[in-house]
């Protein structure tokens, strides 16, 4: 009996020992199959470059050696800290393919915060507060009972989560979890690799479109170089403002117009050429004000085909601008520059045709006062050595005066050389803009003063003598132009030998003129005034006709007896003695001036309306 039990102890052993046996070999078995799997997958990560299809792979493994009805991989945003499903396998329902986890919910949350694996028996039981409608209806539509998920890591980022879910009840063991692990270990280096080389690809296409960027701007910048060096060559050859509209037109495929400060058109090329210059002045000065305000090129709403502006100056002066039409591409910031460097040539290439312009009248004003106060064989020296200089001169005999303030002076004597229209001296002599040229100066006269008065915006005086002398003629013409001062008289051509006896006799002030003249008839002036009379004209006629009543009588057309009450009346006014000697001529040279003022005054109304 004792010997039985012991075999059967025996045998229950060994029974034992082959199951453990058997069990111990099924493990090993199973790790075998697993690390195959393993090295498998560990060779497709260096043979297949397609991460969805590795991934996939990976996915389709874990099914398999899971035995799981539902796999899939759900990639981390770190962005917005959700979870997407990225690859499935044995997925059933398209709303569990698009899910996408929230933060803080699901299975999926609790293994990317805890960063190690994790598993629910039964999903319904999973924590209550993890739970969210989307989530739950995505697992009911699978049949999802239980779910096991491990982190996939890059150091200590997550870069998803690797799930095997089961439609009936199960327990995930430590070996389970650890064999995912080994698999999501591989999806991690496929999403890590994927990511690496999007980055890279990423920043290759920064790298290209930067160099190509950078390539475009030295290729722009050149380009602006040339322009700017093409444009001062230009200038510096003696090219002027159609030199640079032309230049820029060219470069920038657009219409270029070029202003002075005034809107006046100075030059313009491109489409703008076959339009006539006072179409585009009329758009000017919206554009050109917006330019002077910022003093650099500013962009504008199309304005009758002007699409910006650069101010064309010099500290606080401004000379013009440079305004650009609408053109075949959008101006970038190289082309912006270059417009601006532009209006800096231009500012330039006034500042130096000014400074000519200044050597040049200086040099003018110079030989005029030294052919005016020199005599004839002087001038014949004088007019041969501005010859050698490569002046254009004549034998001078005519003379025109225009008087001019004092700051407009330079302006004004280049643009009475401008309008000459024939060889001409013009230049500034005590005070005074002095034209010297041939015997057709008379006549070419007032075309010039009414260019000059044009040019400044104001009224001018001009005076010409007979033609002979300029020395004596300049003389008899600038006591005429002060004569005319005193008198009012600004805007009209006038003749020396029309008031060369009072022009002999007087060269006073405009004070000292009015003065002598209130002296004189301004008393009868104001009685006539407030009474209605007619004793000035009286007085006119009684001067005109050699103090003689009756011929005064007669030109009136009244009786003598009237005549001599007027001038009993005249005698009460300017008492006793005034038809007397030196008296007499005072007053008489008061009168005939007098009444030469109220004359040329209101031809001279009539001019201001003719200009």
């Amino acid at each position: 009996m004792t010997l039985y039990r012991e075999s059967a102890t025996a045998l229950d052993q060994a029974v034992a020992h082959n199951e453990e046996a058997q069990r111990e070999l099924s493990r090993l078995r199973r790790r075998e199959h697993e690390l195959g799997v393993l090295f498998s997958s560990a060779g497709e990560l260096a043979a297949i470059q397609d991460s969805d299809l590795l991934l996939q792979r990976i996915v389709q493994r874990a099914h398999q050696m899971m035995a799981g009805d539902l796999s899939y991989l759900s990639e981390y945003d770190p962005s917005s800290k959700e979870l997407f499903v990225r690859t499935t396998v044995g997925s059933v329902s398209a709303d569990f393919r698009s899910l996408r986890v929230p933060p803080g919910k699901g299975l999926a949350s609790l293994v990317v915060e805890q960063r190690v694996g994790g598993a629910v028996r039964r999903y319904t039981d999973f924590e209550a507060e993890r739970h969210v409608a989307e989530i739950d209806a995505a697992v009911d539509s699978e049949g999802i009972v239980s779910m096991a998920g491990v982190p996939m890591l890059a150091d200590d980022e997550v870069l998803g989560v690797l799930f095997v879910a089961t439609r009936q009840e199960r327990v995930f063991g430590a070996e389970d979890l650890a064999l995912m692990t080994a698999l999501a270990n591989h999806a991690s280096v496929v999403l890590q690799t994927a990511r690496t080389l999007r980055d890279l690809r990423v920043a290759q296409e920064e790298s290209r479109a930067a160099i190509e960027n950078l390539r475009e701007h030295v290729v722009q910048r050149d380009r602006a170089h040339a322009v700017h060096r093409n444009l001062v060559d230009a200038v510096l050859k003696g090219g002027g403002f159609p030199t640079v509209a032309e230049t820029l037109a060219s470069e920038l495929a657009r219409p270029v117009l070029v202003v002075d400060d005034a809107g006046r058109c100075l030059a313009q090329a491109g489409r703008a050429g076959s339009r006539q210059g006072s179409e585009w002045e009329n758009e000017v000065p919206p554009a050109l004000e917006s330019s002077r305000v910022s003093g650099t090129f500013v962009r504008l709403r199309v304005h009758h085909h002007i699409t910006g502006a650069a101010a064309m100056a010099a500290g606080d002066r401004h000379f013009g601008a440079i305004l650009l039409g609408e053109g075949e591409f959008g101006l970038e910031d190289i082309d912006v520059r270059t417009v601006e460097r532009a209006a800096q040539v231009g500012a330039l290439l006034v500042l130096s045709q000014e400074a000519v312009a200044q050597a040049e009248h200086k040099a003018q004003s110079e030989l005029v006062a030294d052919l005016l106060s020199s005599g004839q064989q002087q001038r014949r020296s004088l007019l041969e050595r501005a010859r050698r200089r490569g002046m254009e001169v004549v034998d001078f005999t005519s003379v025109l005066v225009l008087s001019v303030r004092s700051e407009s002076r330079s302006e004004a004597a280049r643009s009475a050389a401008a309008a000459a229209e024939a060889p001409a001296l013009v230049g500034e002599y005590r005070g005074l803009v002095v034209v010297l040229s041939d015997e057709s100066l008379p006549g070419r006269a007032e075309h010039i003063r009414r260019a000059v008065s044009q040019r400044l915006g104001r009224q001018v005086l001009g005076v010409t003598p007979p033609t002979g002398d300029i020395g004596r003629g300049y003389e008899a013409a600038r006591r005429t132009v002060r004569l005319l001062e005193a008198l009012g008289v600004r805007a009209r051509l006038a003749k020396t030998e029309d008031y060369l006896p009072y022009a002999a006799i007087f060269e006073t002030t405009a004070a000292e003129m009015e003065m002598f003249l209130d002296g004189c008839v301004g008393q009868i002036r104001r009685y006539d005034t407030e009474r209605g009379t007619e004793l000035l004209q009286t007085m006119r006629t009684y001067v005109t006709h050699g103090a003689s009543p009756t011929k005064t009588a007669r030109a009136m057309n009244y009786h003598v007896n009237t005549i001599l009450q007027r001038l009993e009346r005249l005698d009460r006014l300017l008492e006793p003695g005034w038809r007397e000697g030196e008296r007499y001529f005072r007053i008489s040279l008061a009168v005939r001036l007098d009444e030469v003022r109220e004359q040329v005054q209101g031809q001279e109304r009539g001019f201001g309306r003719s200009m």
